[in-house]
């Protein structure tokens, strides 16, 4: 179909609407079981609404240029101009990809059988505390690399214990390079890509003694590209807990302190999909 030019939208009025993110901003940041005295509310979501508090995208952008699994995979993004405004930018289209693209949220059922599907994950599952766990230095040196229990335990000692239904991310270094698609890939002489991850070991641990809802890589897996058989894929999605992976600006979270909105795509019966990510930071 050729693009022409029309509005859809040329109906609705121009009233200035409050964005519906401020709202689920406002929501997590209130969850019931925090501490917090009863007249704070009222300050954060002035600070909320001023714009003075800090919210990162941690959402790479969709396109047929992102990075591919695979050593030569072409893109399976794809998008259509439908209708366009006079300056030829669309005003409707429509988009194909695979559900694993791009950042991106593997749902439990990714790793096994009978487990929640991208659907089926609720809002409870999909808010909480961020922890970032700073593995660049190690995967640096090492692009096989595997966050360990002791880099848990190292994290701890600085931050305290994580907290409970945390999502945790591995900062690996590697969302930086992610519009040079060499090094983002980083592939070796056989063309296999390198990058690092989580080992099996930590990835169960999270899992069975930090009671997290998921964890996240600033790369294209949460198991080092190196290792066969993704233990770390089955130890998390295969205990009912998600991964994203993909996640954008990393390296401007704090350790600890933040809060993550998990906003993925809701596919009935989907693996996965794409997702938007926001750090919010008190």
């Amino acid at each position: 179909m050729s693009p022409h030019h029309y509005n859809p939208f040329a109906h609705l009025d121009n009233r200035p609407r409050i964005p519906g993110i401020l709202a689920v901003l406002a929501f997590l940041l209130f969850l019931p079981g925090c501490n917090a005295p009863q007249s704070e509310p009222d300050q954060s979501l002035k600070s909320l609404f001023s714009g003075k508090m800090q919210v990162i995208d941690l959402t790479h952008a969709l396109s047929s240029t992102n990075p591919v699994w695979g050593a030569d995979s072409e893109s399976p993004f794809s998008y259509e101009v439908l209708a366009a405004h006079e300056s030829g930018r669309a005003a409707m289209g429509a988009f194909s990809t695979a559900d694993h693209y791009g950042t991106h949220i593997d749902a439990p059922t990714h790793g096994g059988d009978h487990l929640p599907t991208v659907d089926e994950l609720g809002y409870t599952d999909l808010f909480g505390p961020l922890v970032v766990i700073d593995i660049s230095e190690q995967s640096s040196e090492n692009n096989d690399y595997a966050l360990s229990i002791d880099d848990i335990s190292a994290w701890e000692t600085a931050n305290g214990p994580i907290p409970d239904r945390a999502v945790v991310i591995a900062y690996t270094g590697w969302s930086e390079k992610w519009d040079d698609h060499e090094a983002y890939l980083n592939r070796d002489e056989n063309r296999s890509l390198r990058f690092p991850g989580f080992s099996e070991e930590a990835a169960l641990y999270l899992v069975k003694e930090k009671n997290i809802l998921g964890i996240g890589i600033d790369n294209m897996s949460v198991d080092p590209a190196a290792v066969r058989g993704f233990p770390a894929h089955g130890a998390v999605n295969g205990n009912g807990r998600f991964h994203l992976e993909n996640v954008a600006n990393v390296h401007l979270l704090p350790p600890s302190g933040a809060f993550l909105i998990v906003a993925p795509i809701k596919i009935e019966g989907g693996s996965g999909g794409p997702v938007r990510l926001f750090a919010v930071i008190p």
